[in-house]
C-alpha cells in the first residue's frame, strides 16, 4: 500500500443502494492525511503522523479506513505513452433512455479509464486509453456504439498530454 501514488476517488465505491451517494464524515486530520499522500503517495506513515500530530499506528488505521470507505485509492499513476498506450481520447456519448446500463457497460470496459454522467450536450464523458488508432476505432465503433441505448458519440483525440495531476488537495 505504501509504495504507490494517490490517484483518484471512485464515487461508485461510496455509493449506497439505489445509487444515492453516502459521504463518510471526514475530519480535518483525515483531510490532512489525504493531502500528505497526494503530495507523495510513498510518504511513510511516521512522517505523515509527525505532520498531522498522530502516531504512525493511528495514521495507518486512518489510511486503511479511508481506503475501506472508498474515500481514496492508492495506485501508481503512469504516463500512458511510456507503457505502450499511444492513443487516448475523450468520448462524449449521447444516450437514449436510462444512462445507468450504458454507464455500467462502459465502466466494465478495460479501456475506459474515466466514466462520468454529465449535464450538457453529452450524457456521458468517457476517457479511453488504447494501444493505437486501430484499437481506438475498435473500441468506439464496435463496442461503444454497439451498446443498446447509445444514440451517438463524439471523439476528442488527445494530441499531447500537457497536464495530468491528482493534487487538487481537499479544498
Amino acid at each position: 500500500m505504501h509504495g504507490e501514488d494517490v490517484a483518484s476517488r471512485s464515487a461508485d465505491s461510496r455509493n449506497g443502494s439505489a445509487g444515492k451517494a453516502q459521504s463518510p464524515a471526514i475530519d480535518a486530520v483525515s483531510l490532512a492525511i489525504i493531502e500528505q499522500l497526494q503530495e507523495d503517495g510513498r510518504r511513510p506513515y511516521a512522517a505523515i503522523g509527525k505532520a498531522v500530530g498522530l502516531s504512525e499506528a493511528a495514521v495507518r488505521q486512518r489510511v486503511q479506513k479511508l481506503l475501506d470507505q472508498g474515500v481514496m485509492q492508492i495506485v501508481a499513476v503512469t504516463d500512458p505513452l511510456t507503457v505502450g498506450f499511444r492513443r487516448q481520447a475523450m468520448v462524449g456519448v449521447r444516450v437514449e433512455g436510462d444512462l445507468d446500463p450504458v454507464a455500467d457497460a462502459l465502466t466494465a470496459m478495460a479501456e475506459c479509464e474515466y466514466v462520468v454522467m454529465t449535464a450538457g450536450s453529452f450524457d456521458l464523458m468517457v476517457e479511453i486509453v488504447c494501444e493505437d488508432d486501430d484499437h481506438l476505432l475498435e473500441v468506439i465503433n464496435k463496442r461503444i456504439r454497439a451498446l443498446p441505448g447509445v444514440r451517438s458519440t463524439e471523439s476528442f483525440v488527445y494530441l499531447k498530454l500537457k497536464k495530468q495531476t491528482y493534487m487538487w488537495g481537499t479544498r
